[in-house]
Order: structure tokens, then C-alpha cells, then sequence
């Protein structure tokens, strides 16, 4: 009975709080903290401070910025854990993907909307709600959590950031028990699911060139070959007809029980009616535990710039989705040699490294584990469902290397079916705002020694 009694406790400050919640997260979307590079530093800096000036307000007294060598600073905080109680860490990010009304967003990206439940705007949901989660879930005890917390805020998530270092150099203040990534959530709102798996990224720049100058395509045409056109040969082979990755040797985990629906995956992918969704097998494994690729840019003429010549170079941007526990360096290798292999009419051709970052698999089983899913299904009063996740957090390995016996939670608001991360009209469902938030307030309780 003390238990249910504090679990209602938590439930009522979380919904007693919900106004301030709602008002702060609207207040921290009006920052546009893109920190891609070319973007304005101001805003990103000033992301940094007003996340600080949060924190401390929800009772993070130590919540201060950390120098990060080459990019921006990072968000961090300590509260000492009470005698025999464990330490966890709570992770989120304050930078954001680009945006612009004219990408086809309803309203300006960076004027919070209310409607429907929801809260739009760039970052209301990745990650924006991922600081609101943490800081509410402070305010639930007063600043006094049952458990040691760490606090750290990313701000160069996004992007190529500068973190990852800064962790190898300085393990020690990322010591804990547990680590809480709140950055990620459900297939759906009000559906509890703990994300198990990660798939991993690396990418690689193509450069085809088969003139030394461009050249009139009638007088030219036939036996010079084209670049743009040596080029698309080139990127047609990464897929079978089926639409499966084609690259040989590429690693497939075994997915999960889970299925993902297709009716969710074909809304929130804004797939046209009637065009077919490729690949084999489960979509759940398509999604988190198989290898996908993706032309993300190529620099060639544009349409609208087009004339009768035949194009002296081509490039592309190749990004490959690998497996959760695949060696990113082995899979952009078998990428890069499957790219030279396909190139026709002995092309000159240049391929160069972009990324290479590793995938993850939660350690299981462990006290973490267990308190985060009885607290999900406590907050949700419905089952919890284990998934797997197709992005990728680069920073989940290094923290791993780091703290090695430390379990790690990810969950968040992000509800794939409508959330729209990274898209237009990205949005937040205040409701599952809510449910996280009591989540991980009884994820801390349930953690803490007994007062």
C-alpha cells in the first residue's frame, strides 16, 4: 500500500504541473538551436543558457554549461546520491534539425502551436520534450530525488559533435548506475514500449568523372560517357529489385517479436497511396535490425540549370542504416568496395569516408531494466513492449565504453506514428508528455533505496 499510495502521489504532481510544462517547452521551441554548421551561433548559445536556467528553476541548483573543445557547450549537473543509493544519469539534446516554414511547414517552425493535444513546433518533440521529461521529473521530489542524478543536456546531437571525446577524456563525471535516454518513445501514443536496440550509421561521398571538361552532347553524344549517367548505374545497384539492400556481406541482426503495423509505418512515412513499400521480411526487422540505404544528395545539374552537354562529374552522398551490433568501419568498407565493383566504362572514381558510427544493444535484465519497465507500465496501466529503434545515437556506445557495468533506459515522447522528428510539423502529444514524465519519476523511486 506505501507503494500505490507514493505512485498516486507522483501521478498528481505530474498532472498538477503539466501547465508549467507545457508553457516551458513552448518557451525552449522559440530558440531555433540548429547547430549545423553555417547555421547562427546566437541562438544555439542562447538554447545552452535558457536550458540551464530550466533546470535550475525545476531544482537542478548545479546545473551549469561545460566547454566541449571544437563545438558547443554541453548542459550538465549533479545531485549526490543519498547514503547506499544508486546514481543515474539523464541524457537529452538542445539542438535541433533544420527548418523553414517553406519546407512545407503549416505554421512557422519556430512559433509553438497547441492544437489537438499537441504541441507543434521544431524540436517539441526531439528533443526539447526530453528536457521537459528530465527537469519535471526532478520537480516531482523538490530537487531531492531517492537517488544520485547526473543531468547532461547534448547540444551538437544533430550534427557532428564533439561530446564523444570529451566522454573518453573525463569517464568519471558520467559514473553511474544507470543511464536514462530520453530521446526516443513509442510506435504510438499511450502504448509503452522499451527501445532495446539502435541501429548504427556511416556514410560515404562518391565522386564519378569520366571527362576533363564538359562537352556539347550532340557533337559528343554516344561514345562519351556521361558521369551523371555513370553515376546512377552506379547507385541502381545498392538495391535488388525486391528493394533490398544489395551490398554483399552485410550484416542482419535477428529482429524482435514486436511487429511494427504497417497501417502506423505508411502514415507517419507519408508513403503515397498505392506505391509499394520495399524490401523482405518483418517491417520491424526492415526498420531496427536490418541494413537500409539511402542517396541523401547529389551534385549534378539542376533542372532548371540543365543544357545539351555531357556532364564531366557527378557525386553522391551515400548514407547506410547498419545493424545494431555491426562494426561500423567493416559495413562502409563492403559499401565502398561495392560502389568501386559496380563502376562501369572504367570510370575515374573517388570514395571517401564521411561516418562511421556504431549501433547499440541495451543491456537487459538487470534492477534498471526491471524498474523501468514495472514504472512504464504503472504510468501507461498497460502492457510494456520491448522495440527495437532505425536511428541511431552515436553518443550510446561511447557512454557504454566509458561506464561499461552501467544498464541503460531509453525511452521518451517521441510517438513515431505522428511525432514527424527531423519533417515538418513536428509535434509533441501532451498526454504521452505526461506519462513519461510520471514514468520516470517512479523509474527514480522505484530505484532509490527506501526512506
Amino acid at each position: 500500500m506505501g507503494n500505490e499510495r507514493e505512485f498516486g502521489k507522483i501521478k498528481k504532481k505530474a498532472r498538477a504541473g503539466m501547465p508549467d510544462v507545457v508553457d516551458d517547452l513552448k518557451g525552449l521551441i522559440r530558440h531555433p538551436s540548429v547547430a549545423f554548421p553555417g547555421y547562427p551561433a546566437g541562438p544555439v548559445h542562447a538554447m545552452a543558457d535558457a536550458t540551464v536556467a530550466l533546470l535550475k528553476r525545476y531544482g537542478l541548483q548545479d546545473a551549469r554549461l561545460i566547454g566541449i573543445a571544437g563545438g558547443y557547450p554541453a548542459v550538465y549537473g549533479e545531485i549526490p546520491a543519498p547514503p547506499g543509493a544508486p546514481t543515474v544519469l539523464m541524457y537529452a539534446h538542445y539542438d535541433v534539425q533544420p527548418a523553414k516554414k517553406e519546407d512545407g511547414w503549416e505554421t512557422d517552425p519556430w512559433t509553438p502551436q497547441e492544437r489537438d493535444g499537441r504541441i507543434y513546433g521544431r524540436g517539441a518533440a526531439d528533443d526539447k520534450s526530453g528536457i521537459m521529461i528530465i527537469a519535471a521529473s526532478l520537480r516531482i521530489f523538490g530537487g531531492k530525488p531517492p537517488v544520485g542524478v547526473k543531468v547532461l543536456i547534448e547540444g551538437e546531437e544533430e550534427t557532428h559533435g564533439h561530446l564523444e571525446k570529451f566522454v573518453a577524456a573525463h569517464p568519471a563525471c558520467f559514473a553511474c548506475d544507470a543511464f536514462i535516454v530520453v530521446d526516443n518513445g513509442n510506435l504510438s501514443s499511450g502504448n509503452p514500449s522499451l527501445t532495446t536496440t539502435l541501429r548504427g550509421e556511416c556514410s560515404c561521398i562518391i565522386e564519378v568523372r569520366t571527362l576533363d571538361h564538359a562537352v556539347h552532347s550532340g557533337a559528343f553524344g554516344g561514345p562519351a560517357p556521361d558521369a551523371l549517367v555513370c553515376l546512377i548505374r552506379i547507385l541502381a545497384t545498392l538495391h535488388n529489385a525486391r528493394g533490398d539492400v544489395a551490398v554483399p556481406g552485410l550484416r542482419s541482426d535477428s529482429g524482435g517479436s514486436l511487429e511494427y503495423p504497417k497501417s502506423i509505418y505508411r502514415e507517419s512515412s507519408g508513403v503515397i497511396a498505392g506505391v509499394d513499400l520495399i524490401g523482405t521480411g518483418p517491417l520491424s526487422a526492415r526498420l531496427w535490425s536490418k541494413p537500409s540505404v539511402t542517396v541523401i544528395g547529389i551534385d549534378a545539374p539542376s533542372v532548371s540549370s540543365a543544357s545539351n552537354i555531357l556532364i564531366p562529374r557527378a557525386a553522391a552522398a551515400v548514407s547506410l542504416r547498419i545493424s545494431p551490433s555491426a562494426d561500423p568501419h567493416r559495413e562502409l568498407q563492403l559499401l565502398m568496395d561495392h560502389l568501386r565493383a559496380a563502376t562501369p566504362w572504367n570510370a575515374h572514381i573517388e570514395i571517401r569516408e564521411a561516418s562511421a558510427s556504431s549501433g547499440f544493444v541495451c543491456p537487459a535484465g538487470g534492477p534498471a531494466f526491471s524498474a523501468a519497465r514495472r514504472a512504464l507500465g504503472i504510468a501507461y496501466e498497460r502492457p510494456v513492449v520491448e522495440s527495437g529503434a532505425g536511428g541511431s545515437i552515436p553518443l550510446m556506445q561511447v557512454l557504454h565504453n566509458a561506464v561499461p557495468n552501467a544498464e541503460f533506459v531509453l525511452w521518451g515522447a517521441e510517438d513515431a506514428s505522428r511525432s514527424r522528428i527531423h519533417g515538418t510539423n513536428e509535434s509533441v502529444d501532451i498526454g504521452e508528455l505526461e506519462r513519461l514524465i510520471v514514468a520516470q519519476s517512479l523509474f527514480l523511486q522505484l530505484m532509490g533505496k527506501p526512506r
